[in-house]
Order: structure tokens, then C-alpha cells, then sequence
């Protein structure tokens, strides 16, 4: 029989950051981020691929609070958003986010969410794959894994970038108001990226 030993990661993750790539900062939301959190928040068509109704102020000033005080990571359901910035000039452009879906087995979900006014630019793809290797070789994540609307093909693209692969596809499996809404799981392991 083989054991395998899963390592205990009990952390606060504030002191590693902000992650830093070419281009952009990755760093934990202030409550003053709440004008541009509910840039993009608020709107229909980045609402949709959330699975949820657009924002109001009053919420975008709720999250950007939370957000800014999630560093916790070590029991499932702890979390991470980052708001990714350019490095050169103030702004919010979006987030990228980690859930630690099961602590025992090293597994976390990954998430991003940009303004639809930056992107087309790979700001999506260099903030995850940033988040992705912090996930891998900092938090010690075995496997990483993104659920996406079938119809979201700009993270689709992202997922691909990434070298993640498709291991479902989910058919109707969310109603999205009166919409069915299909979903793609894609994942990676650590010795996958590496």
C-alpha cells in the first residue's frame, strides 16, 4: 500500500504578497477599490459568466471589504482575490482568485474576472498564470482546476494558455435565470505546469 503524506499549509498569505509579473501587480483589494470593482461588477455581460446578478455600489463596496481582509489559507472554502493592476499606473483591472476547495487533498479552484475594457490585451492569462504558479509552488496546490460557461470562450483561451486541460463538460447543468448554462472543468497538477 502506498502512503502518501498530504503537508499541512497553514498560512496568511498577505506578507507574500503583491505577485508580481512584466506588466501587472497582483495585490490584496483595499475598500477604496470599490469605483473600479464596480466597473466591471456591476455589468450584465461579466455578471453572466458568474452565475450571479450584477452588482450595486452598495454591494461592490461589500466585497472589496472582504476581499480585503481574506489572507487565511488552510481549511476548504478559504480564499483569495487579488486585484490585478497594471505595475505602471493606478487602477483596477480585474481579479484573479483562488478557493481551496479541499485542504486534505491539495485542490483549489481558480478564477478570473476581467473589465471588459482591458481585455484582449493577455492581462487574464499573465495575471493567472502568476496566480497559478503562487498556487503551485507557494501554497503547495497538487491540483488546480477553473468551471466556466461553455460559452466563455475568451477563458477557454485562457485555460488553454495555460497548458490546462478539459476534463468536462457539463451540459446544462446551471440555470442562469431563465437560461440553462453549460460548463467546461478545466485542470492541471502541479507537475503538470513545471
Amino acid at each position: 500500500m502506498i502512503h502518501i503524506r498530504v503537508p499541512e499549509v497553514r498560512m496568511d498569505v498577505a506578507s507574500l504578497l503583491p505577485l508580481t509579473t512584466s506588466r501587472l501587480s497582483l495585490r490584496l483589494f483595499t475598500p477604496g477599490d470599490a469605483d473600479d470593482l464596480h466597473a466591471y461588477q456591476s455589468l450584465p455581460s461579466v455578471a453572466r459568466y458568474l452565475y450571479r446578478p450584477a452588482h450595486t455600489r452598495e454591494r461592490s463596496e461589500q466585497v472589496a471589504a472582504e476581499r480585503a481582509a481574506q489572507t487565511a489559507w488552510h481549511a476548504d472554502g478559504d480564499g483569495l482575490a487579488l486585484a490585478v493592476c497594471r505595475r505602471d499606473e493606478p487602477g483596477v483591472l480585474g481579479e484573479v482568485s483562488l478557493k481551496l476547495a479541499d485542504a486534505r487533498a491539495a485542490q483549489a479552484e481558480i478564477g478570473w474576472t476581467l473589465d471588459p475594457r482591458h481585455q484582449g490585451q493577455g492581462y487574464a492569462t499573465e495575471a493567472a498564470a502568476a496566480l497559478a504558479g503562487f498556487a503551485f509552488d507557494t501554497l503547495g496546490v497538487h491540483r488546480l482546476y477553473a468551471r466556466l460557461d461553455v460559452e466563455n470562450t475568451g477563458s477557454v483561451g485562457v485555460c488553454e494558455r495555460l497548458g490546462m486541460r478539459r476534463e468536462a463538460h457539463l451540459v446544462e447543468n446551471d440555470l442562469d435565470g431563465d437560461r440553462w448554462g453549460s460548463e467546461y472543468i478545466y485542470a492541471a497538477l502541479s507537475a503538470d505546469l513545471k
